[in-house]
């Protein structure tokens, strides 16, 4: 029988905390609460978890504090997928999440249904790379690594979240074609879920900052004013 897949709920309201629960334990989830940022840690670097959701207001630390830290854990833990729950539906929230390193986010009120789309979204993200046969995809100097989930570039790994790591992936199998945001959010996500259309912008900064020489000066991921992006075909 398989494993029950694990989310760990970092959340100070009690009472959304177990509704939440009660409805993904109801859907095949084991769910595990943490009422503050400081348990939430404890109970990640001491179990097993598939997936993190964080609250972005939490009593004793910042949610974007909390996603920092779970970014610098080392190894698996580390790169746990983080889906942040973002009060008012701030846009300023979202991006700043997104650059902390969250995966995905979703803004206060929502409905628990969409909530369990997006974890499935994510965790079906990973099912689907784990079962793919092993590949490695080179373009000069830059490795991807499906299977293993790590990019390289001259040998020196870098860091991505589960997400960016995703829509790297998306792109270079597409290399050298024009892909609209629309186009590249399909790629990943899926056509059930919608998705803040400045977001695909973040997460290109962030894979550029960790794959191109110079950043401001893009040869990997190029943009196409008006249209979105292209993986480059020749590369050095």
């Amino acid at each position: 029988m398989a494993r029950m897949q694990s989310i760990l709920m970092i959340e100070d309201d009690a009472r959304l905390a177990s509704m939440v629960s009660d409805y993904l334990q109801a859907n095949g989830y084991t769910v595990t609460h943490a009422p503050d940022a400081q348990s939430g840690l404890n109970q990640l670097t001491n179990n097993t978890v598939d997936l993190v959701i964080l609250d972005l207001m939490l009593p004793d630390m910042d949610g974007l504090q909390v996603c920092q830290r779970i970014r610098a854990l080392p190894g698996a833990t580390g790169q746990t997928p983080v889906l942040m729950l973002t009060a008012k539906g701030d846009p300023m929230d979202r991006i700043i999440g997104l650059e902390m390193g969250a995966d995905d986010y979703l803004p206060k009120p929502f409905e628990p249904r969409e909530l369990l789309a997006r974890i499935r979204a994510v965790l079906r993200r990973k099912v689907m790379d784990a079962e793919s046969a092993h590949h490695i995809m080179q373009f000069g100097s830059l490795e991807i690594d499906r299977d293993a989930r790590r990019v390289s570039v001259r040998g020196q790994e870098c860091e991505l979240t589960s997400y960016q790591f995703d829509l790297l992936v998306a792109l270079a199998e597409r290399a050298g074609r024009v892909l609209s945001r629309d186009q590249i959010m399909e790629a990943v996500r899926g056509r059930e879920l919608e998705a803040f259309d400045r977001s695909i912008d973040v997460h290109m900064g962030r894979i550029r900052a960790a794959i191109e020489d110079d950043a401001k000066n893009p040869q990997r991921i190029l943009t196409v004013r008006g249209v979105g992006y292209v993986f480059a075909r020749q590369q050095d």
